[in-house]
Parts: structure tokens; sequence; C-alpha cells
């Protein structure tokens, strides 16, 4: 029996619309699939995920974590940064993993503060930056104490990171040990009198 080539390919195209369909983190009302200190940093609040507090200093950097693991895919999400003391801090993990018997996560992050917006960092890993975001392009794009939106493209090797539509972010591994699949993560950073909420995340699976 022969298979007609149109329908082969609408078959194609169907399954891999349905692979690539944005699908939700967060559904508003509760945490989920995800796993972190749920009672001292994260909560729930208006639709939003909420880390840390302006009450008092943030004492560890905290992190609420999927309990699922990506490897290719696009991530969006929106976050917005406040903060009255210290260093206010948070950022995005990405094919990363918990620490055991700890409260770190380590692997790639997507930063978030003074000096940091749209940046690569390692974390608790090299324990450096990989890729500097131009402070120029950070200037124009970042909103201040507003709502942004965050977008990570991870395939194979390549990273790309953009901060409200604006490119900050192209890099490739060169290190063929580090690993590329892992879990997502939403950081307090310690040391800091300091409020992040997230909303609107979605990530699209890829091949």
């Amino acid at each position: 029996m022969k298979f007609p080539l149109f329908a082969f390919l609408a078959a194609v195209l169907t399954a891999t619309a349905a692979l690539a369909a944005p699908k939700p983190l967060f559904d508003g009302k509760t945490l989920t699939g995800w796993d972190g200190d749920t009672t001292n940093t994260f909560r729930v609040k208006n639709g939003m995920i909420m880390g840390g507090t302006l009450a008092r200093t943030q004492p560890r950097n905290e992190f609420l974590a999927t309990k699922a693991s990506y490897t290719n895919f696009v991530l969006r999400l929106k976050f917005k940064l406040t903060g009255t003391n210290g260093f206010v801090n948070s950022g995005v993990q990405f094919r990363s993993q918990r620490i055991p018997n700890d409260s770190e996560m380590s692997g790639y992050q997507a930063d978030i503060g003074e000096g940091w917006y749209g940046s690569l960092y390692d974390e608790s890993r090299r324990n450096k930056l990989m890729a500097k975001a131009d402070e120029a392009v950070v200037k124009q794009a970042v909103k201040k104490g507003d709502w942004n939106d965050y977008e990570l493209h991870c395939v194979g090797r390549h990273i790309i990171i953009k901060l409200n539509g604006a490119t900050t972010v192209d890099y490739t591994e060169a290190d063929e040990k580090i690993p590329q699949f892992g879990r997502l993560g939403l950081q307090v950073h310690g040391g800091g009198v300091t409020e992040v909420f997230f909303k609107d995340l979605f990530i699209e699976e890829l091949p």
C-alpha cells in the first residue's frame, strides 16, 4: 500500500508542531512539579511565583527547581527583581542539578541583577561568567524594577539568551565534559534584602 506524500508530510508537520508546542511550567496556583524551600523562601501569590522577602536579608542562595529535566528547548518567562539593601540578585538555572545535602544548584544560569542582567554564569561548578552581556545592550533592554522577558534557546552546545527581545549571549560550550541537560531553577541570591517574581513560564521542547 502506498502512503500519499501529502499525508506523510501532514503527519510529520503535525508531530513536529505537537513536539514544539509551548507547555506551561507553572499553573498559577500551586508549585506542583517544583521543589525547594517553600516554607521560608518561595510561595505563590496572585498568579506569580515569589521568592525572598523585603522583611529580612536572604541568608543563603535558594532555588526552586523543576522536578523534570530538559535537554534542547526554548524557555520563556517573565521576571521582576526588587530589593533595598545588600546583593540584590537572582537568576534562572538551566541544564542544572541540585547539589546533594545543599541548597545550591550546579549548572548554567541566566543571571538577573545590576551588572549581571543577560549574562551567562556557571553556578557552583566553574563559578565564573561564561559570557558577559554587553552593557550598552542591557542598558537599552532592561526595565529595572519592572517586568522583563527572558528567552533561553538551548540546542546542542549552543546557548542564546535574550532579554526583552535583545540577544545578550550567543555562546557555544567548548568543554565536551559539561552536561547539556538538567533541571530548571529559579534563584534568590543570599546576602540581599531581595524579592523576585516570576510568571508566564513556558517551555518548548526541541528534538
